[in-house]
């Protein structure tokens, strides 16, 4: 048997089985001070986890003090407390472990994006109330919760932490209660970090979400997604976190919108993890977890440093490498989790109203088409430097009126811009289109051999050479850029 505790229960592990006991605490956020209270904690939680995770939880089951004294589990006699049973998975499936042993890959992060967010697809809307509401009455209990904690968390720096979320909060007000509006406000998971996440059979399971509390379950998509984030984020996850960000964007398009306020949801929620860290190491005995309480804070408030918007375009033959390179370089550039990766690719098949690994037809790859998917990849890229967010523009630019477009976007919004040309020859660039799999580009080889054809006319952007290997490449683009190395 091993357990596991958490400011507010304990997991038993004990053959096939996970067993979870309520502890009996009281926060300003919950209150688990009776047993009556503890059983419609484990109830709310069994219905809601069973919307992403129904094979792992099975009942809640009483456990019973019987005539002579003695505890039983389904026996005779009174409830004195209440289990929720699961169903046990290996230890090193948590995405906990596989991130600290490097496996998160790409088609993983894919995975776990598309699965947030067929679950935000389908949870529960809320319409009534404010989204800057629901938010501001989390501020306020992360300042009362930090305040708890005085030892732990300095009170000036929370103070300057909250001073500083509140001032974001006020000026994001109009866009929180218009995605209110629009039905981004859902039922969410709202404890989405890497400890909750198994992967099963491969494939990611969303598991032990926020049960006690649906006001602070609800909140805008967004809001849930950067719990993750965040987490990714401060393991030094950076590349990891900027996919995801990315992914969910790329088959969200209703979410464009929201980007100003990631910093903001990302800083609220490092400092959910600061105070629920310090109330763990309080008593003193784990100087770990003091430590890691300081560090969430120190998060908190480094996620809200301002950090000028820039675009940059990254341009090429298909098969020269330019969407791998941005999947390198993006989490540098601009305010956390980096920048807004906007691939052509992925945006005809949206335009096309297809799943971005989903193959069109020839006759869908016109020069109208085309045209469409730069004229709407310029109309993002605007949008995402007027937000304040960097963007990667990911396209083959080969025209030199749409390397002139690109760059036009960021001098209208006074951004700084960079143009990478990627070069590699007609061999590798056959070669790499020929080994893709599952992706959004439907480029091969007859492609490739049109485009080298293509007269591209005056290139005035920084070129590299994109033989050698992809972060060598990226080394070198990150040089051009003045960014921080991977």
């Amino acid at each position: 048997m091993r357990r596991i505790d958490t400011h507010a229960a304990r997991v038993f592990l004990v053959g096939d089985r996970a067993w979870k006991l309520k502890r009996a605490v009281q926060f300003d956020y919950l209150d688990f001070s009776t047993a009556d209270r503890r059983r419609a904690a484990l109830e709310a939680e069994l219905r809601l986890n069973r919307r992403t995770a129904p094979e792992l939880y099975l009942a809640v089951r009483p456990v019973s003090k019987n005539s002579a004294g003695c505890l039983n589990l389904d026996g005779e006699g009174e409830p004195v407390d209440w289990l929720l049973e699961m169903r046990r998975f290996p230890d090193d499936a948590l995405l906990d472990h596989v991130a600290t042993q490097g496996g998160l890959t790409d088609v993983l992060i894919t995975q776990l994006a598309d699965r947030i967010k067929a679950f935000h697809d389908g949870a529960e809307t809320c319409l009534s109330g404010s989204g800057r509401s629901r938010l501001e009455a989390v501020i306020a209990g992360n300042d009362r919760s930090m305040a708890r904690f005085p030892d732990i968390l300095p009170a000036r720096l929370v103070r300057d932490l909250i001073d500083r979320q509140v001032a974001l909060l006020a000026q994001h007000s109009d866009l929180l209660d218009s995605r209110a509006r629009s039905g981004r406000v859902r039922h969410g998971h709202g404890d989405l970090h890497l400890g909750n996440i198994a992967v099963i059979d491969g494939s990611p399971v969303l598991f032990d979400c926020l049960e006690f509390s649906p006001e602070l379950a609800t909140g805008d998509v967004l809001y849930d997604l950067a719990f993750l984030l965040m987490d990714l984020w401060g393991r030094g996850l950076h590349c990891e976190a900027n996919a995801l960000f990315n992914r969910y964007l790329d088959i969200s398009p209703q979410d464009e919108a929201g980007v100003a306020l990631v910093p903001l949801f990302l800083s609220i929620r490092a400092g959910i993890r600061a105070h629920t860290s310090a109330a763990q190491a309080s008593d003193g005995s784990d100087e770990a977890l003091t430590q890691k309480a300081s560090a969430y804070l120190t998060l908190a408030r480094a996620v809200l440093e301002p950090v000028p918007a820039r675009l940059v375009a990254i341009g090429g033959l298909s098969g020269s490498g330019k969407s791998t390179i941005a999947k390198l370089i993006g989490h540098s550039l601009g305010e956390v989790p980096g920048a807004r990766i906007l691939r052509s690719d992925v945006l005809r098949k949206r335009l096309a109203g297809v799943p971005p690994e989903s193959p069109l037809p020839k006759d869908a790859y016109t020069l109208s088409a085309n045209a469409a998917i730069y004229t709407e990849l310029r109309r993002l890229a605007g949008h995402m430097l007027y937000a304040g967010h960097s963007v990667v523009a990911d396209a083959v630019h080969a025209k030199p009126e749409e390397r002139t477009a690109i760059q036009e976007v960021a001098l209208r919004r006074d951004a700084r811009f960079d143009g990478i040309w990627l070069n590699a020859s007609p061999d590798m660039l056959t070669a790499r289109v020929s080994s893709r799999t599952h992706d959004a580009s439907d480029a091969n080889a007859a492609v490739v051999a049109m485009q080298t054809r293509y007269d591209l006319g005056h290139i005035n952007w920084h070129r590299v050479n994109a033989a050698d290997d992809r972060k060598t490449v990226a080394t070198q683009v990150m040089d051009v850029l003045d960014v921080r190395h991977l």
